[in-house]
């Protein structure tokens, strides 16, 4: 049974966890506990009810409204203090983005996703570890600081006519096609050896990796026909760089598999090469699919065409009627989910579509082929309404508003499909193809080129204790596209990651990391030199504070056991943020 139909109340008995786990006397408890997850209480279910929306029935969650805080920037490096032993191979960068400014002037910003980017650096040498942040130059920053006020609008804010302007010419702007932003808050990305950061519009800046500096403005519609693309491509050993974008014409809405080649011919260039290999109709010309990512294994990208839909028309109109872009935004669970397998080399999309039922899915783990299948795996959920809920004043309430919250949001959790490759007209329907051994997915032939896809849990019962898992992380420069055995993730007990998750797929066992009181970011594997094993290495996060002043810390677990090994302390509060990366070469 999927995830979220075990917990919503109007469908069946909820597994949800005791509200003793997030008193608030816990919330200031700082003892450390790295352990195996069996070890954990066992958490009370509560009986349904009927008609109610809810996915789950917490209380008591404490307030963490600090997490999304303005801060200042700290552009020139400053010492940490050590706990623990941080390796002393680590010999690099681990860059974090995320927003960092969310009001301009007394103009504040609704949406989590609309903070001014925020770009931060740990510099890690011989155990020793400094921190410094940069807020992005973007021309978005650039405007809002000259006006003092929100002057670009962003996914969940539409900006306002500007004040000074007559009332023409207030009355004008209105019926302007909304600006993209360029306020890149979400990833650390690379193309042909260089850094950007990136969100998902059309705009992207170089940046230089020590000094956090922009130093270049890029825009993709140069150099290929998209109008935006994911903060998410994947890369393959060589440097070969995939990603997507939309493209949008008089025809309708199309999904576009783009390609970056490895190296530059010339030291300043940037995409140049960029092509892009096909390019997909959406299904509904004007409402195509939202994506935040996509998967990819040896041969093939994967295009995963969810029911969350992007009301082309009410985007266009949005800032006439006053409403921003997450209002164009819906969710459609009549619909169901589509697989498109586009091959790496040739461009060709296959005509055979995979379905599943409607879920929603922000983050894949890994993607390989293996004895004529191919192997997916994701985090999702049965519900795609949870980016509505992730506006600011929901993460800055407390009490009964803040569990309400969270109770109305369906937790994601890792999920594994299984798409046969060798389908042709000898293929028997109403059977399922999936004969790998101990594997609970099915795919089922239901029309020509058609099957039907349902998923395996990558995990036991335990994980609802965590709320399910998100933001995962692998071994990826050595496992993406192959078999593997560990990822790696965040446990969801509250709007934001409180746990580190180690899952081991040999038995689906979990080790986590976890201090009550404390927020831990996307885990991020580094492997150790001369590496033998998977897991042979360090995890870092950087662990959010708010109820304890300047003592945002860096994490270094060791990816094995999963125990800590050190923590860098930062005297300066950083807000919780999305993705980073680490900068091995970076001249230390």
């Amino acid at each position: 049974m999927p995830d979220c139909e075990k917990q919503q109340h109007h469908r069946t008995r909820l597994q949800t966890f005791d509200t003793a786990t997030y008193s608030r006397d816990q919330a200031t408890a700082m003892e450390t506990t790295a352990h195996q997850q069996n070890n954990t209480p066992a958490l009370k279910k509560s009986k349904a009810r009927k008609n109610i929306s809810h996915f789950t029935d917490v209380h008591g969650l404490p307030c963490i409204e600090r997490i999304v805080t303005s801060v200042e920037d700290t552009p020139d490096p400053i010492n940490t203090d050590i706990t623990g032993k941080i390796p002393e191979w680590i010999n690099g960068s681990f860059l974090r983005n995320g927003p960092g400014k969310f009001e301009i002037g007394n103009h504040k910003f609704n949406h989590w996703f609309d903070g001014m980017a925020l770009l931060h650096q740990f510099r890690i040498s011989d155990g020793q570890v400094t921190y410094k942040s940069r807020f992005l130059s973007s021309d978005s920053y650039q405007a809002n600081k000259e006006h003092n006020r929100i002057a670009v609008s962003e996914f969940g804010t539409v900006t306002m006519p500007d004040p000074c302007k007559n009332f023409f010419q207030r009355f004008l702007s209105r019926f302007e096609l909304p600006k993209p932003t360029d306020n890149a808050n979400v990833s650390f990305v690379t193309y042909k050896g260089d850094y950007y950061v990136s969100t998902e519009t059309n705009v992207m800046h170089k940046v230089d990796p020590e000094t956090l500096e922009a130093t270049k403005k890029v825009d993709w519609s140069k150099f290929i026909a998209v109008n935006g693309a994911t903060a998410h491509p994947h890369t393959e050993s060589d440097g070969t760089t995939y990603n997507m974008g939309n493209s949008y014409s008089p025809k309708g809405a199309y999904y576009n598999i783009i390609r970056v080649p490895p190296n530059k011919e010339t030291p300043d260039e940037t995409l140049e090469g960029a092509m892009v290999l096909c390019s997909i109709p959406a299904g509904e010309k004007t409402k195509p699919s939202y994506y935040h990512s996509f998967a990819m294994s040896e041969n093939y990208v994967v295009f995963i065409e969810q029911p969350i839909k992007m009301n082309l028309l009410k985007i266009v109109t949005g800032k006439l009627r006053g409403k921003s872009i997450s209002d164009g935004f819906l969710w459609d669970p009549k619909l169901n989910t589509i697989f498109h397998l586009i091959h790496k080399q040739t461009g060709k999309v296959s005509s055979l579509k995979y379905h599943a039922k409607a879920l929603s899915t922000f983050h894949q783990i890994n993607a390989y082929e293996e004895d004529g299948f191919l192997i997916m795996d994701m985090c999702a959920s049965d519900d795609g309404q949870a980016i509505a809920n992730y506006n600011i004043q929901n993460l800055r309430k407390s009490g009964e508003a803040l569990d309400e919250v969270y109770n109305t949001l369906c937790r994601a959790f890792p999920r594994r499909f299984i798409l046969p490759l060798n389908v042709d007209d000898d293929t028997p329907y109403d059977k399922n193809l999936n004969n790998r051994p101990n594997s609970t997915a099915t795919s089922i032939m239901i029309a020509k080129n058609k099957v039907f896809c349902t998923h395996e849990d990558l995990h036991k019962e335990d994980l609802h204790q965590y709320g399910g898992l998100e933001f995962p992380q692998i071994n990826y420069g050595k496992y993406n596209t192959h078999p593997y055995r560990y990822f790696y993730g965040c446990g969801f007990r509250h709007l934001v990651g409180d746990t580190l998750i180690k899952m081991d797929l040999n038995g689906k066992q979990m080790k986590v990391w976890e201090q009550p009181g404390l927020y831990p970011s996307e885990p991020v594997f580094i492997p150790s030199p001369n590496a033998t094993e998977e897991d042979d290495g360090v995890v870092l996060s950087v662990v959010i504070t708010p109820n304890k002043d300047k003592s945002t810390f860096l994490l270094v677990l060791d990816a094995k056991t999963f125990e800590e090994l050190g923590r860098a302390a930062v005297p300066v509060n950083i807000p919780y943020g999305f993705h980073g990366t680490f900068n091995a070469t970076a001249k230390i």
